[in-house]
C-alpha cells in the first residue's frame, strides 16, 4: 500500500547535558554512553530513553535517530520542550529510543581544525552508524533497528539501508533531503574551492536560516517564547571551543559539503532508493526550505521496493518543525508509523 497524506498542525507540545534520573518524565530511564567510532581513536556519544519498567527487548520497538548537517541528535531528538522531548515521547510508548552524535558533532569526538580534508564526509558517518547499532544490537539482543533520520541524516540511514537490509526493521527519512536544483542549493550554498575542516554557525544565523521558509506573518508564533534560547544554550554549549568565542559559534564538520558537492548538487544520488526495501515514511514541514517538499515528492515514486511506503506533509512547520509549535504532528505521524510494525 502507498500513502500520501498532508495534515493539520494539531498539537503543540529535545538538552546538551545529561538530565539528572528525577528531572526525566515519569516511567522514562535515561543512560549516555562513549562507544568506539568507526575510524580508530575515535568515539561516539550514544543516548538511550527507554521505558522504566523494562521488559524484554523487541526490533520493532527499537530505534536509532541520526541527526542531519550542522546540529548534534542530542539537542534536537531529546530537547525537552514543555518537559518532554520527542525520545521522551517515543519512550513512554514502550519504545528503547538511542541517538548518535556522529564524529564530530556534540560530544563525539571532534577531529582537529587542520585535517587536510573535511571530517565526516557520508561513507563515515554511515560507518559511524554501523559502529552504533553494533553496540545496539549487542547489547539489547536483537536482530535489527529502526532508523530515523533527519536532513542529512536521511542519506545515512537510506544507504546503510541499502547496504545492511537485514538489519534495518524500517525507515522514517525527517526532511528527506534529494537532488539539488537552483533554488534549493541557495539555502544551503556550498563555497567553492577547498573546504576547510569545519564552518562555523552563530546563534544570529541559525535563527535566520531556521525561519526563512515560513511566511513572515507567522515567524512570530512558529517557536513559543523561551524554546528558541533553550535549544540554542543546549547546543552551542557541546562546542567547548566554539562556546568561548564571542559571539559565541558552534562548529560543524564539512563533510555534509563535500557530499553535496560529490553527490546532491551534481546530480548524483548518495543511494539508490529502489534498494531500500523497508517500510519507509518521507515526513516534512510545508514550510521546509532547507529540504523542500519537491524533494520528498521526487524521492517518494522512486521508493519502489518499500513496502507500505508513505508522505506526510505537515502544515506550518519549517525543517526544524521537531522544535517548534507544530511538533506534535510530528510525533503522531511517525508514532503510528513505528507502532505498524509492532503488536
Amino acid at each position: 500500500m502507498q500513502r500520501r497524506t498532508v495534515l493539520a498542525a494539531p498539537l503543540a507540545g529535545g538538552a546538551a547535558l545529561a538530565l539528572p534520573a528525577a528531572a526525566q518524565p515519569a516511567g522514562v530511564a535515561m543512560d549516555e554512553a562513549l562507544i568506539p567510532g568507526a575510524e580508530p581513536g575515535t568515539q561516539l556519544y550514544l543516548r538511550n530513553k527507554r521505558p522504566e519498567a523494562g521488559g524484554p527487548a523487541r526490533a520493532d520497538r527499537t530505534v536509532l535517530c541520526v541527526h542531519g548537517a550542522t546540529y548534534p541528535a542530542s539537542t534536537g531528538f531529546d530537547l525537552p520542550l514543555s518537559g518532554v522531548s520527542w525520545m521522551d515521547y517515543m519512550a513512554g510508548r514502550g519504545f528503547d529510543v538511542w541517538s548518535l552524535d556522529l564524529t564530530g558533532y556534540g560530544r563525539s569526538t571532534r577531529p582537529p581544525a587542520d585535517a587536510a580534508t573535511p571530517p565526516t564526509t557520508g561513507e563515515k558517518a554511515v560507518a559511524d552508524i554501523g559502529a552504533a547499532l553494533k553496540h545496539i544490537r549487542e547489547t539489547r539482543g536483537v536482530a535489527k533497528t529502526g532508523l530515523i533520520g533527519w536532513s542529512w541524516g536521511t542519506t545515512l540511514v537510506s544507504r546503510f539501508a541499502t547496504e545492511n537490509p537485514g538489519l534495518v526493521e524500517r525507515l522514517v527519512l525527517y526532511a528527506p533531503l534529494w537532488l539539488r536544483d537552483a533554488s534549493s542549493r541557495g539555502a544551503v550554498p556550498v563555497p567553492e574551492g577547498p573546504l576547510p575542516a569545519y564552518r562555523t554557525v552563530t546563534r544570529a544565523l541559525a535563527r535566520e536560516r531556521w525561519l526563512a521558509g515560513a511566511p513572515e506573518n507567522k515567524r512570530a508564533g512558529l517557536i513559543p517564547p523561551g524554546w528558541y534560547e533553550y535549544w540554542a544554550d543546549a547546543t552551542f554549549a557541546t562546542d567547548p571551543e566554539g562556546s568561548r568565542q564571542v559571539p559565541s559559534v558552534l562548529r560543524a564538520p564539512n563533510g555534509v559539503l563535500q557530499d553535496l558537492r560529490d553527490y546532491w548538487d551534481a546530480g548524483k544520488p548518495f543511494y539508490d532508493p529502489a534498494k531500500v526495501t523497508v517500510p519507509a515514511l518521507l515526513v516534512l514541514g510545508e514550510w521546509d526550505r532547507d529540504t523542500p517538499p519537491s524533494m520528498a515528492t521526487t524521492l517518494f515514486p522512486l521508493l519502489v521496493n518499500s513496502p507500505g511506503k508513505r508522505l506526510v506533509m505537515l502544515a506550518e512547520g519549517t525543517h526544524a518543525i521537531m522544535l517548534e509549535r507544530n511538533r506534535g504532528a510530528l510525533f503522531q505521524a511517525v508514532q503510528v508509523f513505528l507502532e505498524e510494525g509492532s503488536a
